[in-house]
């Protein structure tokens, strides 16, 4: 599938047909970054399904969550891991490296930025991060694709400063 514009960086154009394949582009990213943190080798026999499991937040253990709580190391990895299987997925997409930068208060409120050369790509504020997942592996997808997407944009639009280096 060719997102190549012609100032050499990939663009969005016709995404509304390659949804679904930037859907598991990202969930390919997400396995991959799961996978990445095992360095001794347990989650070798697990299947992709079941690394993406803690991403997954139904409505019955959303309930049992508290309403305010502050995230344990676990969830802030969970955070971690998504946005850098978006920043790694729009890099696998244009070609530009894309860095994280994550702040957050011990509450549970913060903020994620992507940047791609000096252009945020991402700038999401994060609230409630103890509650962080999807319902289900569908919205999980979805939001993958909505950020890279828009990231996707970003950089069509702005070509030269996601280029600008120094």
């Amino acid at each position: 599938m060719g997102f190549r514009g012609g100032n050499g960086v990939k663009t969005a154009e016709g995404l509304e047909n390659g949804a679904t394949e930037l859907r598991e582009a990202f969930l390919r990213e997400l396995v991959k970054q799961q996978r990445a943190q095992d360095t001794y080798g347990v989650w070798d026999g697990k299947k992709d399904e079941e690394l993406l499991e803690p991403f997954l937040l139904d409505a019955e253990k959303r309930k049992q969550i508290p309403i305010v709580g502050d995230p344990d190391p676990e969830t802030l990895e969970r955070v971690e891991i998504f946005f850098n299987a978006v920043g790694l997925t729009i890099e696998r997409k244009t070609g530009i490296m894309v860095m994280p930068m994550m702040t957050m208060h011990h509450e549970g409120f913060g903020k994620m930025v992507l940047l791609a050369g000096r252009l945020a790509v991402v700038n999401k504020v994060l609230r409630d991060v103890h509650r962080f997942g999807f319902p289900n592996r569908e919205k999980l997808a979805e939001a993958g694709e909505k950020y890279v997407g828009a990231a996707l944009e970003m950089i069509e639009r702005f070509p030269e400063v996601a280029r600008f280096g120094g």
